[in-house]
């Protein structure tokens, strides 16, 4: 993600900010224009065309709608089907977690320059969201997190730190945020509209991933079933992606957005690593392009690689898990190319 500043002090700011600390100014962002911008009545450089999303009065959201504008939801927030029951109390914190991940990954949707609404002419239903919880009122169910035509539901208890990390280590998962989730099941909603729709791509998609029309069921519980040992590290990005070739997709064009996003902080921060070694040549990297417009996907994996030894370094300086605790091996590296290359024809 870039880095933003107050307008009115050139203060560096959070994307989730809705105050300057420095000059107390009130900011918003704005999704057209991706910056933030003024909203103090009384600054010269605030614009008078734009309000607060409605959802900014639950404190769930800093992004600006158009005065004009009939509909009191921003963007990202339009994209919610169903919240939870702000009043049970637990649900509101929660909530407000998930709009946080939510909001970024339209941050990066909008840089991709993708279409979130259903084409005209495409089977599948414009991206919307569920977040629900296994208690609403008196009734209690089930909820798991997934994708469904379109829909997109998370389970609120996600956004519970201890919870997570007790589902992450019954997994035994190297990695689980809100963020990886939204960004795995959107991963689902995009194979539809850019693999499936097209026949050259479905092609190249199962020679690369396998076939998508083997049982889901049936592959899944196999994968639930099978016994320690499988060696899956070579063809797979995690071993989630080795239960079938949907969930494959779906876990590297999860990585494909960790990679972008990333990568284009280091642009926006101007790192260079020039490791103290002997011979550097494969740890050296400049951040000096913008990985969103960039269409040569050798020239993002080049830098990402050494940037994630780097990271790494420092987490575990602090005693902390790897940043990112993955291996890419050259098939999961044609496949993240795959994606790259694939996004690029479809972007608007």
């Amino acid at each position: 993600m870039k880095i933003f500043q107050c307008p009115q002090c050139s203060h560096p700011v959070y994307f989730e900010n809705t105050l300057c600390l420095k000059c107390g100014s009130s900011l918003g962002f704005l999704g057209s224009r991706q910056e933030m911008i003024l909203i103090d009545g009384n600054s010269y450089a605030a614009d008078p065309n734009y309000r607060y999303c409605s959802n900014y009065y639950q404190n769930a959201c800093n992004w600006m709608v158009r005065k004009d504008d009939p509909i009191e939801l921003c963007q990202a927030c339009n994209l919610n089907r169903t919240i939870p029951d702000l009043s049970i109390p637990e649900h509101v914190g929660k909530w407000q977690k998930l709009e946080v991940a939510k909001h970024r990954l339209v941050y990066s949707l909008l840089k991709l320059n993708v279409d979130l609404n259903a084409a005209n002419n495409s089977r599948v239903p414009g991206l919307a969201f569920d977040f629900l919880s296994h208690h609403s009122g008196n009734q209690h169910k089930k909820v798991m997190t997934g994708y469904l035509n379109g829909l997109i539901t998370i389970n609120l208890d996600e956004a519970d730190n201890v919870h997570r990390e007790y589902i992450r280590e019954k997994f035994s998962e190297p990695y689980r945020t809100l963020i990886g989730h939204f960004r795995h099941e959107t991963g689902h909603y995009f194979w539809e509209k850019i693999i499936r729709e097209n026949d050259q791509k479905l092609s190249q998609f199962r020679w690369l991933f396998g076939d998508d029309t083997q049982d889901y069921n049936q592959a899944l519980q196999a994968y639930y079933n099978r016994k320690a040992g499988f060696q899956w590290q070579h063809q797979y990005i995690s071993e989630y992606a080795s239960s079938h070739p949907l969930e494959d997709w779906a876990e590297t064009w999860a990585h494909y957005l960790h990679v972008m996003d990333t990568l284009e902080t280091a642009f926006y921060f101007g790192m260079v690593l020039q490791p103290k070694l002997d011979d550097n040549a494969s740890m050296s990297m400049s951040s000096d392009f913008d990985p969103y417009t960039e269409k040569d996907f050798k020239r993002i994996i080049d830098a990402w690689l050494p940037m994630t030894y780097a990271v790494n370094s420092i987490n575990r300086s602090m005693g902390l898990q790897d940043l990112y605790p993955f291996v890419i091996s050259e098939q999961v590296l044609n496949k993240l190319k795959f994606v790259h290359e694939s996004l690029f024809e479809f972007r608007l």
